[in-house]
């Protein structure tokens, strides 16, 4: 969606708090200066608004922890690329692209695997925490750890030549 004026570029995440706030705008930061690798044209985020929905019951916690699916979903729409609909995610993400760990990994690939999901993306330094996940629900998933958002992108992400024949 345009934003007013076609200038501006403006970030909108509703019932959100500080640190929601401050990662999605590190997400939108890392796309915009990775457009080019990504396939986004370089002016595509420009005179847009990016409303990045965090649901009423979300902790401010939630933010940083949700990190590299805000990427994700940036770089999804900007990209016309869409996210691969098995694999769930879950990591800090830097200004440089690191992923750096979070916490709950037990309760959130609980989630992920209720939820019908066969697949995880997690940050390196969190995959001793898979220990605590019952082997019941780690047998029936796959992990995928990494270290940067490029990893991520390349796992979470359609190849392009998937999204143009959709």
């Amino acid at each position: 969606m345009p934003a007013r004026g076609g200038q501006a570029q403006h970030l909108h995440a509703p019932v959100a708090g500080g640190d929601v706030i401050e990662s999605a705008r590190i997400a939108l930061t890392y796309v915009k200066s990775h457009a080019p690798a990504l396939d986004i044209e370089e002016h595509a985020p420009a005179g847009r608004e990016l409303h990045v929905y965090v649901p009423a019951g979300a902790t401010p916690t939630d933010g940083p922890s949700a990190g590299i699916t805000m990427v994700t979903a940036i770089a999804s729409r900007l990209s016309g690329r869409p996210v691969t609909s098995t694999i769930g995610m879950t990591g800090e993400v830097t200004l440089q692209g690191r992923v750096l760990p979070i916490g709950g990994v037990k309760q959130k690939v609980l989630a992920a695997h209720a939820a019908g999901l066969s697949e995880v993306i997690l940050p390196e330094r969190n995959e001793p925490d898979l220990d605590d996940v019952p082997s019941e629900v780690r047998d029936h998933m796959r992990f995928h750890i990494v270290e940067t958002v490029d990893q991520v992108l390349a796992l979470a992400l359609e190849p392009a030549a998937v999204a143009k024949a959709a």
